[in-house]
């Protein structure tokens, strides 16, 4: 079946749909009700980190195994292939931009699968809560 729309309307509508992530809300809940404080999905930082703490350099991203790339668990589409093929591998390229873009402005970047917190969400959350405090602890040192 084609589709109905032109071209820019579907961008359009793919524009408008906004992302939304129930583990991604659940964990941001749980570290907030441990007195964790930041913003969420800041779209003045590149690559929108799903947590951000400016003052800091704190920038983590909460990488779903699909849309990452995962190695362990990202399974590719059966229809649609090369789009899904490049659509993938663009998505992994463009984490790693804004990985060594953040490393190189001296920012603290924590990239943690989603994987990781359906196997034990509580040590996921630790993980976080760690790095935030240690990054934290060492601009109190300086």
């Amino acid at each position: 079946m084609s589709d109905t729309h032109t071209k820019e309307q579907r961008r359009k509508n793919m524009q408008a749909i906004k992302s939304k992530s129930k583990l991604e809300d659940k964990a941001v809940a749980e570290l907030w009700r441990r007195g964790v404080r930041f913003r969420r999905n800041v779209k003045s930082l590149l690559g929108k980190p799903d947590i951000a703490i400016k003052k800091y350099k704190i920038v983590i991203f909460i990488d779903s195994c699909f849309w990452h790339g995962c190695d362990i668990h990202g399974n590719m589409p059966k229809s649609n292939k090369e789009y899904w093929e490049a659509k993938l591998k663009r998505n992994k390229i463009r984490d790693s931009e804004v990985t060594f873009y953040y490393k190189e402005k001296g920012w603290n970047i924590l990239r943690i699968w989603e994987h990781e917190f359906k196997k034990d969400f509580n040590m996921a959350i630790d993980k976080i809560e760690k790095f935030i405090k240690e990054t934290k602890d060492g601009y109190s040192k300086r």
